[in-house]
C-alpha cells in the first residue's frame, strides 16, 4: 500500500494544468481527460491516428537518435512536483464515455482502468523528462512491470466520476517508478480506490536499447522518504527475482508443503507414488484453466507501433477473472494485481494466446496466473511475452487447489508466494 506521504503532492493544485508536459492547458483550466492524455503522448512522439501514416512517422524517428543524452549528468535532475498530474475520467458527467466502462452487471469494467493507468504512467514518465527545447521526446518509454496495484475499496460506481493523481517517485539511469492513486466522487466527496506502482523504462528512438534519463532530485524530507521506498522497492524486486523458482530450488518449508499436499492425495489402498486421490472439495489444478486467443490488429496499438500494454493488462485481466469465477462459482472481486512482466513486445499482427491457472487457494481467496505468449503459425514457435498475477476474493470459501505434477507444485508456490506478498503488503 501507499505511504500517505504519497498524497502530500495533490495539494499541488496549480501543477494540474502543467502536468502534461506543457502541451497546453485545459478548457476552461480544468484537469484533462483520458482522452486529451492519449493525444498528448501522441503529440510528444510524433504519432498519428492513422495507420500507414503512424508507420511513417516511426520510421522518422529513427533520425532523433542523435538527441539522446550520453550520460545520465548531462541531463538535469527534476522533482517530484515536475511529474505531478492529475487526470479525470466524467463518468458522471458523460453518459456516451460511461458505455465504455460498463459491465452488464452496472460495474465498472477494471481492464479498462488498467489500460487508463498504463497509460498515465507514460505521460508521468515524459512529464519527468520533458524538455522544452526539443519538438519531440527522443524516447521510447514503455512498461516494464507493474509492481503493485492494491485495492483501497471494492466497490467502483459506474456513474461517478473518477479521479487519478501520480507522480514519479523514483529513478534510476534508465528507468522510472511511478505511483499513481485513484479516487472516485460520491457522497459528497472522493474516496480513495485504488494505490498503483508502475515501473518504466527509457529506450531510444526505435525501441531497441536503453537511454538515459533525468535524475530525480527530492525537495525535502518528505520526498527523500518517498524515495528511499523506491530505492526498498528496487532491492526486493531483485531479491524476489532471484529467488525465483526457476532459478532455485523451493525453501525447506515449501518443500514440506508441497511434500504434504503429495501425502494427502496418495491412495491407501493401493500406496503406490503414482496412485492419486482427490479429497474431498478439492479441484485438481490441471482442471482449474481457461485460455483464450488474441488476434492484434493495429486498432490496439500504442504509441510505438506495438499492442497497446494496457491492453494486453485488459484482456489479461478479464480472462483471470472469468476463472476465478468459474471456479468459485460466483463473481469474485479483485484485491490486487502482483508482478506483471513484460518480457518482450507484441507485434501488430501477432498471434498471442492467453493461459489462466488457478494456482493458489485460502479460504475465500483465488489466485491466478495468467500466461501470455506470442505464437507463430509459420515457424510453430512460441515466445512468453507477459506474465500476470491477480488476486481475488470470493463471498464464499472456495475449494482447495491440488498440484499434482512438480511442475504444477512450482506454479502453486509462487501463487502462495504472491498471495502472501498480498496479504503482508
Amino acid at each position: 500500500m501507499f505511504s500517505p506521504r504519497f498524497l502530500l503532492l495533490r495539494s499541488a493544485a496549480s501543477l494540474t494544468t502543467r502536468s502534461l508536459c506543457t502541451g497546453g492547458v485545459s478548457q476552461g483550466g480544468r484537469a484533462p481527460d483520458m482522452e486529451e492524455v492519449r493525444n498528448r503522448l501522441r503529440e510528444i512522439v510524433g504519432a498519428s491516428t492513422n495507420w500507414s501514416d503512424h508507420q511513417h512517422a516511426m520510421t522518422e524517428r529513427v533520425s532523433l537518435s542523435s538527441m539522446l543524452a550520453k550520460s545520465q549528468q548531462d541531463l538535469p535532475a527534476k522533482t517530484m512536483k515536475d511529474s505531478y498530474l492529475e487526470v479525470h475520467l466524467p463518468l458522471g458527467s458523460e453518459p456516451q464515455l460511461r458505455e465504455k466502462y460498463l459491465t452488464f452487471h452496472n460495474t465498472v469494467r477494471f481492464g479498462r482502468i488498467l489500460e487508463d493507468l498504463d497509460s498515465l504512467a507514460v505521460l508521468i514518465s515524459y512529464s519527468h523528462t520533458y524538455n522544452p527545447v526539443l519538438k519531440r521526446s527522443p524516447l521510447s518509454i514503455v512498461t516494464a512491470l507493474v509492481d503493485k496495484i492494491d485495492m483501497r475499496q471494492h466497490v467502483i460506481y459506474p456513474d461517478c466520476d473518477i479521479k487519478f493523481t501520480g507522480h514519479v517517485t523514483w529513478v534510476g539511469k534508465t528507468s522510472i517508478e511511478a505511483k499513481m492513486h485513484m479516487s472516485q466522487y460520491h457522497d459528497g466527496a472522493y474516496s480513495p480506490v485504488l494505490d498503483a506502482t508502475f515501473v518504466m523504462v527509457a529506450r531510444d528512438p526505435e525501441n531497441k536499447r536503453a537511454a538515459f534519463v533525468n535524475p530525480l532530485k527530492p525537495a525535502g524530507s518528505e520526498e527523500d522518504m518517498i524515495f528511499q521506498e523506491g530505492e526498498a522497492n528496487k532491492s526486493r524486486r531483485v531479491d524476489l527475482s532471484t529467488a525465483s523458482l526457476l532459478k532455485v530450488a523451493p525453501t525447506d518449508e515449501e518443500r514440506k508443503i508441497v511434500h504434504g499436499l503429495f501425502l494427502n492425495t496418495l491412495d491407501t489402498k493401493t500406496v503406490s507414488f503414482s496412485s492419486r486421490v482427490l479429497p474431498p472439495n478439492s479441484v485438481w489444478m490441471e482442471d482449474a484453466k481457461l485460455k483464450g486467443l488474441e488476434i492484434c490488429h493495429p486498432q490496439e496499438r500504442n504509441i510505438f507501433n506495438r499492442i497497446f500494454g494496457g491492453f494486453l493488462m485488459r484482456k489479461a485481466y478479464e480472462l483471470g477473472w472469468a476463472n476465478a469465477c468459474s471456479y468459485g462459482g460466483c463473481r469474485p472481486r479483485l484485491v490486487a494485481v502482483d508482478d506483471i512482466l513484460f518480457q518482450k513486445p507484441v507485434d501488430i499482427g501477432s498471434l498471442l494466446l492467453l493461459s489462466s491457472q488457478v494456482c493458489y487457494t485460502q479460504g475465500m481467496y483465488i489466485q491466478v496466473r495468467v500466461h501470455s505468449e506470442v505464437f507463430d503459425p509459420l515457424t510453430r514457435q512460441h515466445n512468453t511475452t507477459n506474465v500476470f498475477h491477480f488476486t481475488f476474493v470470493s463471498d464464499r470459501d472456495v475449494p482447495s487447489i491440488i498440484p499434482k505434477t512438480y511442475g504444477e507444485s512450482m506454479l502453486y508456490l509462487d501463487g502462495k508466494r504472491h498471495f502472501n506478498q498480498t496479504v503482508e503488503g
